[in-house]
């Protein structure tokens, strides 16, 4: 790729990135190259539609968001609350967290499999409850993040609850 047409490909993905982020999946294409300071062709030269570019948008936030699964943390239950936060922060300042969950399927499944990851550490040290699984917390957190989008629910509130509840219950 020429070093022009690399550069308008990042000034989309930052255009993308801020408008996506702000206004969710319906923005306009066109809203983005004006944003990006390009024409539309440019867009739909790197980006034959408007998936593809919210594909490429999102791939680079949630790979982020997977790679902090490995961050070091005091304890299996830090480590997953600390991810399933980053969750949720991620969804109450970027509109398209929820949509994120409909993208690629390999994307999905190691999203998936970090958050069961985290899970299945902080369930073998007995800090959270052992009759949650990875896709009960997939259900929980994409429901918490489609009401923030719906706007009223206070995301400090809701990711409390869900914390809460999974806490693990020693006699």
């Amino acid at each position: 790729m020429r070093a022009d047409a690399a550069r308008n490909r990042e000034k989309v993905l930052d255009a993308a990135r801020a408008l996506f982020a702000e206004q969710g999946y319906d923005v306009p294409l066109d809203e983005i190259a004006t944003k990006a300071g390009v024409g539309p062709g440019t867009v739909y030269r790197h980006f034959p539609t408007k998936q593809a570019l919210f594909q490429a948008v999102t791939e680079t936030r949630v790979t982020a968001m997977i790679a902090s699964a490995s961050e070091p943390a005091e304890s299996a239950k830090d480590a997953l609350f600390a991810f399933l936060g980053r969750m949720a922060d991620e969804a109450a300042a970027k509109r398209d967290m929820t949509d994120a969950f409909t993208l690629s399927a390999d994307l999905r499944k190691n999203l998936h499999a970090a958050l069961g990851g985290l899970l299945e550490r902080a369930q073998e040290a007995g800090e959270v409850r052992a009759d949650v699984t990875a896709t009960d917390l997939v259900v929980l957190m994409k429901g918490m993040l489609q009401s923030l989008q719906e706007g009223g629910a206070n995301p400090a509130v809701l990711l409390e609850i869900v914390l809460s509840g999974l806490q693990s219950r020693k006699p």
